[in-house]
């Protein structure tokens, strides 16, 4: 893509309402756009990091079985009240009600929805287990929207429901969901700790969350760099000091809560009928499980973790371009001519193979502007076409993450 013609232009100065480094840099590059405290829409590059972390999820959702469905925003009052939680917890605390000819809430979560679904469709066990899984946005009445993309009142989220005809195979799965997990973060370019946690207002049982570790995140975690043992603060009892794995010191750390696993028992079947018969013919409520994930969060989370004093380092796998390439003129005709002569041929020869690029062909740039935006955007690769460059017959690359330049022939030697 050719940056003259993306409409976004990058700021210098930061916004003044964010405090958060995620709400500030992806507004200054041009990423999102900031609508109301915790409410952005996603601009041309921000969609397409949007996308490829979606994608990420999406696959490694399917891989374990996972059939996505979209469920509806809007949601029956007579649903939640079946489960009391109209007036009580998220129902009453977070959600969103609207009045027209009934009252109905819009979406924070789709427990109640997804199961309502599919108790028509279960009968025996031969029908279980079974997973869906839907990338939707959600809404929640957010007091504290204050961190940009960590803590939204409109986020795009995964949300998992398994279905299952013991609580042993419920835990089978669990652990198979949990391997997903660290696949997407590790995908995403992330390393996620996973972390035993209270289950809020979604389940009185177990609960693991997904924790980066970030000097800004709003939690506060517990842990042992052997990774045997990780807890939440809320839960945690200040008397150990040490792992009882393996009987390391225990460090604390700042995080960020990207997702977050948890037994729903037969809280919902129970309360919305969904059953099945077991193997002996006698009537069971179906076990269930819920597991969290939220895709604009993690977009968030990326940013806060991989950054520098000049802009966003974004990982390949989700990088908006894997390439920068800035022509730089030297003011001389001939000899930018030749300059963008040679740029056009990079960027084709990368287009035809492809590859994503974004050119910036904005001819009124400075040197100096066009190397702060390419800082700023973090694309993880620089290519640039020069005077220097072309005296050596080369192309000069850079790693965003790394300081140091090299000079290449052609874009085959590019790595």
């Amino acid at each position: 893509m050719k940056q003259s013609q993306i409409f976004t232009k990058t700021q210098k100065e930061n916004p003044k309402d964010e405090k958060s480094i995620n709400a500030i840099l992806l507004q200054r590059a041009g990423f999102i756009y900031k609508e109301m405290a915790g409410v952005y829409s996603f601009l041309p590059m921000g969609l397409i990091v949007l996308n490829k972390i979606t994608n990420i999820v999406r696959e490694e959702m399917q891989a374990i079985g996972g059939q996505e469905v979209n469920l509806s925003v809007l949601q029956p009052k007579a649903l939640w009240q079946k489960t009391d939680r109209w007036d009580k917890g998220i129902g009453q605390e977070v959600m969103y009600k609207v009045k027209d000819e009934t009252e109905v809430g819009l979406g924070p979560t789709h427990e109640e929805m997804l199961t309502d679904i599919i108790k028509n469709y279960i009968e025996s066990f031969d029908d279980l287990p079974l997973a869906v899984f839907q990338i939707q946005t959600k809404f929640r009445k957010e007091a504290r929207a204050k961190s940009g993309l960590l803590r939204g009142r409109e986020f795009l989220m995964k949300d998992l429901y398994s279905f299952h005809s013991s609580q042993d195979d419920f835990k089978n799965y669990y652990e198979t969901v949990k391997q997903a997990y660290f696949k997407v973060f590790e995908r995403s370019g992330l390393k996620a700790i996973i972390t035993e946690a209270s289950g809020g207002g979604f389940s009185k049982d177990f609960s693991h969350e997904f924790q980066i570790i970030s000097q800004d995140g709003e939690d506060t975690i517990y842990y042992c760099s052997c990774g045997g043992f990780s807890q939440n603060e809320e839960i945690f009892d200040k008397k150990i000091k040490n792992c009882p794995v393996c009987l390391k010191e225990l460090q604390k750390a700042k995080s960020i809560e990207a997702g977050n696993i948890f037994s729903l028992g037969t809280k919902y079947s129970q309360s919305l009928g969904a059953f099945f018969t077991d193997k002996n013919g006698v009537k069971q409520p179906v076990v269930m499980g819920c597991y969290g994930l939220g895709i604009s969060r993690l977009m968030g989370a990326i940013v806060e973790v991989s950054n520098d004093a000049n802009g966003i380092i974004w990982p390949e796998a989700v990088a908006p371009f894997t390439y920068h390439l800035l022509p730089i003129l030297s003011g001389k005709k001939e000899q930018d001519e030749q300059i963008l002569e040679k740029a056009n041929k990079v960027y084709n020869d990368l287009q035809n193979k492809g590859i994503a690029v974004l050119y910036d062909d904005r001819n009124k740039k400075s040197a100096g502007e066009k190397f702060a935006d390419a800082d700023l955007i973090g694309c993880p690769m620089r290519l640039v076409v020069s005077q220097k460059t072309l005296e050596q017959n080369s192309i000069e690359a850079k790693k965003r993450s790394s300081n140091e330049t090299k000079l290449i022939k052609d874009v085959k030697q590019i790595s």
